[in-house]
């Protein structure tokens, strides 16, 4: 019987050890991304703004906790009008860049910026959008006091999809928003990446996580659930989209995101397999989209 115990004592102290060990990996790639190699088949211009052959900025602001965010302007000529582009997790400003010309095009001044611990701004841990959405509200601030800009629309993918909605469920100054391959819900977000990748369970690991998560980064993952917010943004428009295949944040995320956001809303799904790559999937009918929504309600 002794035997017995001691082995199962074993076991749960090796479980226990094993589950923790987990859950500080996957809390650490939460706080502290590795920077995304950027590809072509996604960012498109890997070469940063001069691709475009457009003129352009390099600027930098502050937000809120002092943080210095860094990025691009993109003037357009006689315009108070402007679109802020925000990139998604280990990604920076150049994922915006495909989008750009279509804009610009349109009218827009554009703001491409990198979020913090991204790109060129300032070190700070990863907050799943909950905290970077104050760093949206410093480029609404930016785009406005020191650009002139009289109306701001916002475009976010991936995180900064989510970003950008609990941005805009706070801040009336955000007119639309265009939300790209955004999650609805964290832990089932990671719950899904879990088993899909990893053949690991929901629990205990994904508790696990969001436990160690917070305890690092002194923030509530509970708040971090655009499903929560998106809602709140009526009567100002938003319009969701997503590759109908995304390998990495699955369909039902957009759907749910849908189903919770109030009127003016709008839907598209992309035919594409890969995630955020719904420009893609078809490059005249995205960009039409996209302009057509913003000229509706950022005019």
């Amino acid at each position: 019987m002794k035997k017995i115990i001691i082995a199962l004592v074993i076991v749960l102290v090796a479980a226990a050890v094993v589950v923790f060990g987990a859950s500080w990996h996957f809390s650490n790639q939460l706080l502290f991304p590795k920077p995304y190699t950027c590809q072509e088949d996604h960012f498109v211009y890997c070469g940063g703004a001069s691709q475009l052959g457009i003129p352009y900025e390099d600027v930098e602001f502050k937000n809120a906790e002092n943080l210095t965010l860094r990025g691009w302007y993109v003037p357009a000529k006689a315009s108070k009008k402007a679109i802020i582009m925000v990139h998604g997790i280990t990604a920076d400003r150049r994922e915006g860049l495909r989008w750009v010309k279509a804009l610009h095009g349109a009218g827009y001044n554009l703001l491409l910026f990198d979020l913090r611990n991204h790109g060129k701004s300032d070190k700070s841990p990863t907050g799943m959008g909950y905290a970077e959405k104050k760093d949206v509200m410093a480029a609404v601030e930016y785009v406005q006091k020191v650009r002139g800009n009289e109306r701001v629309g916002v475009f976010g993918v991936s995180l900064g999809g989510a970003t950008a909605i609990q941005a805009m469920a706070e801040d009336s100054r955000i007119l639309a928003g265009f939300f790209e391959a955004s999650y609805a819900h964290l832990g089932d977000l990671l719950a899904q990446i879990a088993k899909r990748d990893f053949s690991l369970p929901r629990f205990p690991i994904i508790p696990s996580v969001l436990f160690v998560y917070r305890m690092r980064g002194a923030m509530d993952p509970a708040r971090m659930n655009p499903e929560d917010y998106i809602g709140k943004i009526s009567p100002r428009p938003v319009y969701i989209i997503h590759c109908d295949k995304d390998n990495y944040t699955e369909f039902s995320h957009a759907e749910r995101l849908f189903a919770a956001a109030r009127e003016p809303k709008a839907f598209w799904a992309a035919s594409c397999d890969k995630h955020a790559r719904a420009w893609q999937s078809n490059p005249a009918l995205a960009e039409k989209k996209v302009k057509d929504f913003f000229a509706a309600y950022v005019k």
